[in-house]
């Protein structure tokens, strides 16, 4: 009867570990940089969302800088987490991020930013299409302009794939209607206050423009600082759909801005590096939609991309 009791216990011990003993899985995050409100919101959603998985994440701060973002994924690497999320600082220079982590043999996924290379092995891509961004914004500014017009576009970072395909998009939608016109181009770096800097120095320079898009709304709300009693004669959209901006849409201030689900990237990124950890398949891109906010529909978004 001992012997049977033994033999019991010892089958319960073996099969203790499956459910007691089971890896909690480890996952660093780089981050381009933390003083972004847009990135604070996909920051603060993959917090919640590695909380609600039972998942131990180490968030850093790139600060900009892309030796730095490469420092951190190589030390995430040696602390042997299961899977590591990156929002590049720059989209053209992460190849080396790729090397490593293809070395290590852990899973990398991309959020918010979309690298410029393709994605191989265990990697994927969470976050939306940029083009269309910049489409759905000019193609709201030009019903408003009556299809006729000029317009400036304020730039975000040049090292950034978002600023190239939004504004790819405005300038296809411009290309459609031979009344309107680009006739000022210039990076503001995606910040509120560099974009203050280009309007005033446009304005001041009397250019003579009906539009501004704006790759986001940092600098859209920037934009209208600097026009200040002028705003009312110059049209302006914005990318991102954050909650300042839907202010300026409510008080008539801005024409639209698109929302780009920021609570959607950040879940998206870490439900992707579950998977991949596990020795699930994902798709390389895990497209996020984009979708045109106006002061009629805006209601529906207000509770969407909060902090």
């Amino acid at each position: 009867m001992n012997v049977k009791k033994t033999i019991l216990a010892s089958l319960l011990v073996c099969m203790l570990p499956i459910a007691s003993f089971a890896k909690d899985l480890q996952v660093g995050v780089s981050m381009a940089l933390f003083d972004d409100n847009f990135l604070t919101i996909v920051r603060t959603a993959m917090q919640k969302e590695m909380q609600e998985k039972n998942v131990n994440g180490q968030i850093e701060d790139a600060k900009g800088d892309v030796s730095q973002q490469l420092q951190q994924v190589q030390s995430f690497i040696s602390q042997g987490v299961d899977a590591i999320i990156v929002n590049p600082v720059d989209t053209n220079a992460v190849k080396p991020i790729m090397d490593q982590a293809s070395q290590a043999g852990v899973p990398l996924i991309f959020v918010n930013r979309r690298p410029a290379l393709p994605l191989t092995g265990k990697m994927a891509y969470v976050g939306s299409d940029s083009e269309l961004a910049g489409r759905l914004q000019m193609e709201a500014l030009a019903k408003k302009m009556n299809f006729k017009g000029n317009i400036a576009i304020l730039l975000g970072d040049l090292a950034n794939e978002s600023t190239r395909e939004r504004t790819k998009g405005v300038k296809a939608v411009v290309a459609k209607y031979p009344g309107l016109k680009v006739v000022q181009e210039q990076t503001a770096k995606f910040t509120r206050n560099d974009a203050v800097d280009v309007v005033s120095n446009w304005m001041t320079a009397g250019e003579d423009i009906q539009a501004i898009a704006a790759n986001n709304d940092e600098m859209a709300i920037g934009a209208l600082q600097a026009l200040g009693k002028n705003a009312g004669q110059v049209l302006v959209a914005g990318v991102d759909g954050t909650p300042d901006a839907l202010q300026m849409l409510k008080n008539g201030k801005m024409v639209a801005t698109v929302f780009q689900d920021a609570k959607g990237q950040g879940e998206g990124a870490v439900q992707a590096a579950i998977k991949l950890a596990n020795g699930e398949e994902v798709q390389k891109i895990v497209d996020i939609p984009y979708k045109l906010i106006t002061k009629e529909n805006m209601a529906q978004f207000t509770s969407m991309n909060q902090k």
